[in-house]
């Protein structure tokens, strides 16, 4: 069966920027109020949320400001949702960072630019990337299973990456986040079979979002000549497909799968986005590969300067 998000309700995490930015307006535009919830709106963010915050009907936006590392401001996400929206469809706990200096495998808690406390016990990249996501698909769980769902299918939709099948060496909390990503959406297949709760994901290869162009300390390694930018809008796509379809192309952009492959989509589906798209399988997948879209030219250049820091007297070591 497919599913149309006209008149339905979504909440959004992350969605101030980026992908969960394009995701939310793309959500708008085919009639879904949403809930974006973030620490803060960039520009484009806040003229979306203004654009639609001002009808007197649907679709509305409505920005709540969301810790999501906090537990409690979770709840209420969902709270103000349901008190807003009534009966929330879509929910999909998209806020994420990748391997920032402040939380970081090569910068240890405790260390100059970490802002991991020494004696914290947490990362806080575990808690966005991978914690978050977990709490958030437990909350979502109990408010569909509350409102029944019977009548009509459920959708979680989580961003994974290529990072979930890849190594990176620059980048290991990161990968490891995404890998759990990627086994939490396996592992809850079976709701969709036994209650219409869809859990799938995108995983997505290079995407020109401000993750990487705001930090120039990764922008290096991109050629601009050579390597090919996947971006939010097409990620965002895909993300609609998921949840509006039974079958989605392996092309971006070809809804009707006219010109390219079809790949089914159930609960546990979770698709890989570079300039063109593919599922990912449990086992023998062969990865990402060199797909356009998927790779940069300079890794090289972080590998140097993780060494670099390893080199360094008394590397891990905490600032007095």
């Amino acid at each position: 069966m497919s599913f149309s998000v006209q008149g339905q309700s979504a909440i959004v995490t992350g969605a101030g920027s980026g992908i969960n930015l394009s995701f939310a307006k793309l959500l708008l535009e085919h009639g879904c109020n949403v809930l974006i919830a973030d620490l803060a709106l960039r520009p484009e963010a806040q003229a979306i949320v203004d654009q639609y915050s001002t009808r007197s009907n649907t679709p509305r936006a409505l920005f709540q400001k969301t810790d999501v590392t906090d537990w409690k401001q979770l709840e209420r996400m969902f709270e103000v949702a349901e008190q807003e929206f009534g009966e929330i469809d879509v929910v999909c706990p998209g806020a994420g960072v990748f391997e920032p200096h402040w939380t970081n495998f090569w910068r240890p808690p405790g260390t100059p630019e970490s802002r991991d406390s020494r004696y914290g016990g947490r990362f806080a990249l575990l808690d966005i990337n991978l914690t978050h996501p977990i709490r958030t698909t437990q909350l979502a769980i109990a408010h569909f299973l509350r409102h029944g769902t019977n009548k009509r299918r459920k959708h979680i939709v989580h961003i994974s990456s290529i990072a979930g099948q890849n190594p990176n060496f620059c980048a290991p909390i990161y990968v490891a986040t995404k890998h759990g990503i990627n086994g939490l959406v396996r592992s809850l297949a079976e709701l969709d079979r036994k209650y219409g709760i869809r859990v799938t994901a995108v995983a997505p290869g290079v995407i020109k979002t401000p993750l990487w162009t705001d930090h120039p300390e990764k922008l290096k390694i991109v050629d601009e000549k050579a390597d090919k930018w996947v971006t939010s809008d097409e990620v965002a796509q895909v993300m609609l497909a998921l949840i509006q379809q039974d079958k989605v192309s392996g092309i971006i952009g070809d809804q009707e799968g006219q010109h390219g492959p079809q790949f089914p989509v159930r609960g546990g589906t979770i698709l890989e986005v570079s300039k063109t798209v593919r599922p990912v399988e449990v086992f023998n997948d062969p990865g990402p590969g060199n797909r356009p879209g998927n790779t940069v030219s300079d890794d090289g250049v972080l590998i140097e300067e993780t060494f670099s820091l390893l080199s360094q007297q008394g590397w891990g070591l905490p600032k007095l």
